[in-house]
C-alpha cells in the first residue's frame, strides 16, 4: 500500500554541533522511527535506508541522521577514536529524541529506534534515559553488550537481529539479553552475515523490524 509521505532535510540542534538529518513523514503515521546508524557509517547508508523504505510502506516515519558532523567523521576514519564512544553517541541520540518532542508534527508520534552496530548501543542507552519517549528498539547486527548497565534500565520491547554467521556477536546478543528487564528477542538470520550482504538477509531483517514496530508503534489507520 502506498502512503502520502512527505520527505525533508533537518538540522537538528545538540549541545555542541548541529547533525543533519533526513526525516520522512508518512501520512496518518501512527509512529516515527529514529535510526542510528554503526560506526564507519552515516545517514546515508544503504542498508539503513532500505529498512527505512519497507517502514514507510508499512506507514511508518523515519528520520535518518548522522551522529557525527562531517569534521568528525574524516576525522574518525583517521583515527577511529568515536566509534565505540558509547556516551557520546547516546548523548546525540538523545538531543534527538527531545528534538523531535519540539516540532508539532511529530510531539504525537510514538518512536522508536533502529541501531546498527555501535548505534545499538547509543539506542539502548538513548532508551535507558529516555524510557518516556522510546517505544521499541531494533538492533542490526549490534553490539548491545556496549551499552553496560544501561541495558537492566531499559523498559522499551527490544529485537535483536544477527545474522547466523556472525558467531561473536550472537553471543554478545545473548550475553546482553541476560541483563535485560525489557521483553527482549533473539532473531537469528540464517546464512547472514555481520551487515547481511547475503541474498535476501537484508529483506529478511526489514520485515522483522517492521513487524516489531507495527506491534509496539502501532498500525496506520485505514
Amino acid at each position: 500500500m502506498i502512503h502520502g509521505r512527505a520527505v525533508s532535510t533537518v538540522k537538528i540542534p545538540t549541545r555542541d554541533v548541529a547533525l543533519d538529518g533526513d526525516l520522512t513523514l508518512v501520512a496518518d503515521s501512527p509512529g516515527l522511527v529514529v535510526f542510528a546508524h554503526g560506526s564507519g557509517s552515516s545517514r546515508h547508508s544503504p542498508r539503513n535506508r532500505y529498512v527505512a523504505g519497507i517502514l514507510h510502506e508499512t506507514g511508518l516515519s523515519t528520520l535518518l541522521f548522522d551522529l557525527l558532523t562531517l569534521d568528525e567523521e574524516r576525522a574518525e576514519w583517521l583515527t577511529a577514536h568515536l566509534r565505540f564512544d558509547i556516551s557520546l553517541l547516546a548523548g546525540r541520540l538523545i538531543a534527538v529524541l527531545d528534538w523531535l518532542r519540539t516540532d508539532p508534527r511529530m510531539a504525537r508520534l510514538r518512536v522508536g529506534c533502529f541501531g546498527a552496530s555501535t548505534g545499538a548501543a547509543a539506542a539502548l542507552v538513548a532508551a535507558a534515559q529516555r524510557p518516556e519517549e522510546v517505544g521499541a528498539i531494533v538492533s542490526r547486527g549490534g553490539r548491545p553488550d556496549l551499552a553496560g548497565d544501561a541495558l537492566a534500565a531499559v523498559r522499551a520491547p527490544t529485537l535483536l537481529i544477527v545474522g547466523g554467521r556472525d558467531e561473536t556477536v550472537i553471543e554478545l546478543n545473548r550475553e546482553a539479553m541476560a541483563r535485560m528487564r525489557a521483553p527482549v528477542r533473539l532473531e537469528i538470520v540464517p546464512g547472514g552475515t555481520h551487515l547481511f550482504e547475503e541474498p535476501g538477509t537484508l529483506e529478511q531483517v526489514a520485515a522483522l523490524a517492521a513487524r516489531w514496530f507495527q506491534e509496539y508503534l502501532g498500525t496506520i489507520a485505514r
